[in-house]
């Protein structure tokens, strides 16, 4: 009895034995198995490229990275530079080694100031090289020829809103060569700016808060009224109360 019991025992003991064995021999595989696919599993979402696919953000779609609607690229370019880059401004800049040139297609007394002058004035507003400097030197030498005040004067209806635009800038730099070329066309036309004086000298008020551009603002109304006239000085005090007659 007892050596039958002993040897059930042993059976029990061998059998326990070869399956604690056997589990213990698997484990390597399986360790080895599992650490494998945690390994797969963890530089598979550490991937970028993964990550987009396994989650994509909703504003991968709606809102790309690459596509900015506001950017320089993608901004549609202005109604000058258009125009001069189809060649509908018949001058070119020629770079020289202390300052810049235009070069005229043809002599500017032979051109026609409709649209020309005011696709010039268009330009002021700018900021970009070379267009920056063609308007403006085009401007100021279109207004040069002979007899820029006949073909100017008519234009006025269209110009000065176009010169407005530019007065009411918020770059600097637009607003000073907007002031230039109101100088500019006040010497050609004379008393005929009148009329419209008003509509421009709200954005001349306006700047002369500002310290730095006191003086270049008062020197120009007073070029206004030279060539205004006693018109232009009432114009002026309407506006601007605080401004000076050259007359006092």
């Amino acid at each position: 009895m007892q050596k039958s019991e002993c040897q059930g025992d042993m059976r029990l003991k061998n059998r326990v034995t070869g399956n604690c064995n056997q589990r213990t021999s698997a484990n390597p595989r399986i360790t080895q198995r599992t650490a494998v696919q945690r390994s797969k599993s963890s530089s598979s979402a550490s991937s970028p490229e993964s990550a987009r696919k396994v989650h994509p953000r909703p504003s991968d779609k709606l809102n790309p990275k690459t596509i900015n609607p506001f950017g320089e690229q993608s901004r549609a370019p202005s109604a000058f530079a258009a125009v001069y880059s189809n060649g509908g401004v018949p001058c070119r800049l020629v770079h020289g080694s202390v300052k810049h040139r235009l070069q005229w297609d043809c002599p500017p007394e032979n051109l026609p100031f409709d649209p020309l002058l005011i696709t010039l004035a268009e330009g002021l507003r700018e900021t970009k090289h070379p267009y920056t400097f063609v308007s403006k030197e085009g401007f100021r030498e279109l207004l040069l020829v002979q007899d820029a005040p006949a073909k100017a004067v008519p234009l006025l209806p269209r110009l000065v809103p176009v010169l407005k635009a530019a007065l009411a800038h918020s770059d600097d730099e637009v607003f000073e060569r907007g002031v230039n070329a109101l100088v500019q066309l006040s010497v050609v036309v004379g008393p005929s700016l009148n009329d419209h004086l008003k509509h421009l000298l709200t954005s001349l008020s306006k700047r002369l808060r500002d310290k730095k551009f006191k003086e270049p603002i008062t020197s120009a109304l007073q070029k206004l009224e030279q060539h205004g006239g006693s018109e232009s000085l009432i114009i002026i005090k309407a506006k601007i109360p605080t401004y000076c007659s050259i007359c006092c």
